[in-house]
């Protein structure tokens, strides 16, 4: 589960990188077991290693985890919406997978060095088959309930029947990357991040550092949010803890603990002491003790040689960190970094003091890479890429003024290196799965093509030679193998893509390696001997000698004039600019890697690879091909019991979902009954059936259709706001997005709504009204600009706005209505605290008098149990100090003044089914005048403050 937040993002994600019908045709292929759907036809030359990689992996999942699959088919998406390769899975209400098919970023080695089709099927496909699990309980309430229910805002009782039919949906997110990076390493054969360099380097450093150890409640609650490295720590502890069980008790066993069987435990945890006859807990504290003792071990084995000093150019980390290039007329050194508490920015670091001056904020910032980073010494001019997860744009920086312009957008083209002999950028594009090698020839109006590698070789870490005659990549095949090669560019240009010099390093992938500044060698880093260290290349003798033995990891070197390097150096808090002798060595130390111990005292992992995907003829097992249409794959997906509030009464009933296994249409009913006898005949009934569509053709967008009887709602029981609504009302709004640009974002909204038999307006509970009949229509833009850094709870700096114009029309009379708002904000010194100022103002063409011509104010907002915003008042029409309603006027201006103070962190309150990860305050004082240069205008002030507490449930929700 790479990225999980891709199903939130989906929709608008079709919507904004495609505008026609014939670009958005989603194809599929049906087998027995899996649905592949897919962009024709782009990407229609993946499906068959696709479809193949995923029937081998389901293969071995039904056999390791006893599992058969609910779900008649394994739903696949392939889709091209980002730079770099990612996925994402989930297993209700239905099994499922998206899958984002560029190229991996395999930064710091964070990814391990397999074909990425064949290694996301096999991670992904644990998710599914450890999520999925069920056992005879589970069986019963699945056919109960007609599936598996998913957990939906409006019925929190969902979250109940969803731990009935998918009880291992509700476990941390370190258990399931754990399991699944601790199962696709031994289904690669061993290769993966279960043995891999950087893992092993993260605890080493931690051990060396007397850093501390999160436990399993602190890691979730504090260790994924407020660490420079944030959700990937559940990837770290989760394999290691993983790993640590395998090797110490045995990895049957972790198999069994991670099964659902009719002997073992539904819950996890309970599960866990089933299997290993002691608690989690205690496991943990087992695990910290003996991972002090194996990585004491390696620091002891790395130092039988002597380590390399270093002298550090900053006192305290720079969290994750670009390429780095260093001006020494200005004795500066330019990266981009990206560490909690400031937004990720390109800066200029002084080598003199070690302060660091921020140039620019960078928009869309990767993880460990940042941006993709280029240096013009001549025109003191910076290239960077934004969007990194997305469509990179290219900018470039003039460091001296300050001046920024943006070159190419939605260029897809990263890997930026300068070539200093004719000005060029040269730089890698990812498009359809395949990467091509391009030249961006000065000024920068236009790039060209020079060659495209076949699906499963990939470029990066480019540069090149002082002289502007050779060229160097990082090139890994689809083998799982790793190259340094080195090509003559005017050669290339033509077509010849022999490399003149080549270096094989197996499944370690050399990193950041660069021309020295006679261009007679190459300094980069790799775990080529299991710790990261800088290795020098000679191009003519293709000798390549060690430059360092590093305790943790030295990554992206600069090697100087002088013979000495610029590294950066891996601490527990991020990397660090240090500078080393750069000589070459005699030895390096080698260390012990837990996954071979593994691999030696437990063999049976040996059997785990799976077989190659080309063994499977996936044409002999097709059923089914054709174009993918949400409506007509609509399909029951569940029911369950509810109840809602209705006035001051309790209603019972049931909600019935129906959906597409793509989710792009759903239908759901509800229907209830309020008992009370103080309700009026015609109001104890309550009804909705509501239906929403993302159409990809015709008029694109989300288009959402609703009626109404007697509106109830879950929340509502718990007053003093309520949404309730006598009478019918039937509506239809369209939704989409025109930018979507991340962080920038720009929707469209527009609606249209009528209702009948009302005893009060719709927007407001205590403004009684006499109109029977009322219809509604209005048009909606909100645009979006905001950031917030690592760390942060609440956005920091930026702005929006939203204008809404519409009409309320009843029998012979329309009232116009205009408002808007618009907030800005930034961020102070004092990490993740700002200051925001939030503005509204509105105006209605109607008498005084008339309800339908008034905006109505008053009270924070916020129910006692709510599933809306938390923070109510910032809203248009609240006002604390003031109770619902309580005042109005046709027109009114509002001005708020907020201080967001940083959050209070904790690490331990609760339980890891329950806890609290941070409590945010907040500061505000509040101006409104109501009908402004008239008789009656008045005017309102009012100061406040409150605190929101952030509760985890069942460890995802």
């Amino acid at each position: 589960m790479r990225n999980p937040g891709n199903w939130y993002v989906l929709p608008a994600l079709l919507l904004a990188c495609f505008n026609n019908a014939n670009a958005v045709d989603i194809a599929k292929t049906e087998t027995e077991d899996l649905r592949i759907l897919y962009f024709d036809p782009t990407e229609t030359y993946l499906v068959p290693h696709v479809g193949r990689s995923f029937e081998n992996s389901l293969e071995f999942q039904r056999e390791i985890f006893h599992w058969d699959p609910w779900d008649d088919r394994t739903t696949v998406l392939l889709k091209d919406f980002a730079d770099y390769g990612n996925a994402g899975a989930r297993s209700d209400p239905n099994n499922a997978v998206l899958i984002d098919i560029a190229p991996l970023s395999h930064t710091f080695e964070t990814f391990p060095a397999t074909e990425r089709m064949f290694m996301l099927a096999n991670h992904e496909l644990v998710h599914v088959a450890t999520m999925d699990a069920w056992a005879t309980q589970e069986s019963r309430w699945r056919r109960f309930f007609g599936g598996k229910v998913r957990p939906i805002s409006e019925q929190p009782g969902t979250i109940l029947w969803s731990y009935l039919t998918t009880p291992r949906v509700a476990v941390p997110r370190w258990y399931l990357e754990g399991s699944a990076v601790f199962m696709e390493t031994w289904m690669s054969g061993g290769i993966g991040r279960a043995q891999g360099g950087f893992d092993e380097m993260v605890f080493r450093s931690m051990v060396r550092d007397e850093a501390h150890f999160y436990d399993a409640l602190g890691l979730v609650s504090a260790g994924t949010q407020t660490d420079f490295q944030v959700g990937v720590n559940a990837y770290l502890y989760g394999t290691r803890f993983m790993s640590y069980l395998g090797y110490s008790y045995s990895p049957e066993q972790v198999i069994e603990w991670l099964s659902r069987t009719d002997e073992g435990e539904r819950y996890y945890s309970k599960n866990f002491e089933h299997v290993f006859g002691l608690s989690l807990e205690d496991a943990w504290q087992d695990w910290i003790v003996w991972e002090h003792e194996f990585q004491g071990a390696n620091l002891d084995a790395v130092r039988e040689f002597p380590t390399t000093q270093y002298e550090q150019l900053v006192t305290e980390p720079l969290g994750s960190v670009s390429r780095a290039f260093i001006d020494p007329e200005t004795r500066t050194l330019y990266g981009a970094f990206r560490y909690p508490g400031v937004v990720a920015h390109v800066g200029a670091l002084s080598l003199d003091d070690g302060s660091v001056e921020r140039l620019r904020d960078i928009k869309g910032p990767m993880l460990y890479r940042v941006t993709s980073l280029a240096w013009d010494p001549d025109s003191k001019t910076l290239f960077y890429t934004t969007d990194n997860h997305w469509y990179r744009d290219i900018v470039a920086l003039d460091v001296t003024t300050g001046k920024s312009r943006r070159l190419f957008k939605n260029a897809r083209i990263g890997e930026l290196v300068f070539n200093p002999t004719d000005r060029s950028l040269w730089g890698v594009r990812h498009l359809n799965g395949i990467s091509t090698l391009v030249q961006i020839p000065y000024p920068y109006e236009e790039w060209t093509q020079i060659h495209s590698w076949p699906y499963g070789q990939n470029l990066s870490d480019l540069d090149i030679s002082p002289n502007g005659k050779l060229l160097s990549a990082s090139i890994d095949q689809i083998s799982g193998d790793q190259t340094l090669q080195v090509f003559y560019i005017e050669p290339l240009k033509q077509g010849e893509v022999t490399p003149m010099a080549r270096f094989d390093f197996g499944v370690a992938i050399p990193e950041g390696f660069v021309f020295s500044p006679d261009g007679r060698y190459l300094y980069g880093s790799s775990y080529y001997t299991g710790v990261s260290n800088i290795f020098r290349y000679e191009i003519q003798t293709g000798e390549i000698e060690a430059v360092s033995n590093a305790e943790t990891g030295f990554f992206r070197p600069i090697p100087l004039e002088n013979g000495r390097v610029v590294v950066f150096a891996f601490t527990g808090q991020g990397f660090i600019p240090a500078l080393i002798a750069g000589e070459p060595i005699e030895d390096v130390s080698a260390i012990t890697f837990l996954g071979r111990q593994i691999a030696e005292k437990h063999p049976i992992v040996r059997e785990w690879q799976v077989g190659s995907p080309a063994d499977i003829d996936l044409d002999s097992r097709i059923v089914n091909e054709g174009v993918y249409k949400p409506i007509r794959e609509l399909g029951f997906e569940s029911w369950f019991p509810i109840i809602q509030g209705y006035k001051d009464s309790i209603a019972g009933g049931a909600r019935v979902n129906f959906s597409d296994p793509l989710g792009l249409s759903s239908l759901f009913m509800t229907l209830s009954y309020s008992p009370d006898n103080a309700l009026l005949s015609d109001e104890k009934l309550h009804g909705e059936i509501a239906f929403q569509h993302v159409a990809l053709e015709a008029i694109p967008g989300v288009w959402t259709a609703k009626y109404r009887y007697n509106f109830a709602d879950f929340y509502d029981i718990f007053g003093p706001t309520l949404h309730s609504l006598k009478g019918s009302s039937i509506s239809i709004d369209y939704e989409k997005a025109l930018i979507f640009d991340l962080p920038k974002r720009l929707d469209l909204k527009v609606g249209a709504a009528h209702y009948t038999n009302l005893d009060r307006l719709p927007n407001f509970q205590n403004v009684p009204t006499a109109v029977k009949d009322l219809t509604r229509a209005g048009v909606e833009l909100d645009y979006s600009h905001v950031r917030k850094s690592l760390g942060a709870v609440d956005d920091e700096k930026g702005y929006r706005w939203d204008f809404i114009t519409g009409a309320e029309h009843r029998q012979g009379d329309t009232v116009p209505k205009f408002f808007g708002t618009f907030d800005f904000g930034f961020a102070l010194p004092w990490k993740h605290s700002s200051i925001w100022f939030r503005n509204a103002a509105g105006f209605a063409d109607g008498n005084r008098n008339d309800e339908l011509a008034n905006f109505f104010f008053g009270s924070f907002g916020n129910n006692y149990v709510d599933d809306a915003e938390v923070k109510q008042y910032r809203e248009w029409s609240r006002f604390p100090g003031f109770e619902i309603d309580t005042f109005g006027g046709r027109s009114f201006g509002r001005a708020m003044l907020e201080w967001n103070l940083p959050p209070i962190r904790f690490e331990r309150a609760g339980t890891p089914g329950f806890y609290t990860t941070w409590g945010r305050p907040a500061l505000f004082t509040s101006a409104i005048v109501t009908n402004p240069n008239s008789s009656v205008e008045q005017t309102r002030t009012n100061i406040g403050g409150q605190i929101d507490f952030r509760f985890t449930v069942v460890h995802r929700l």
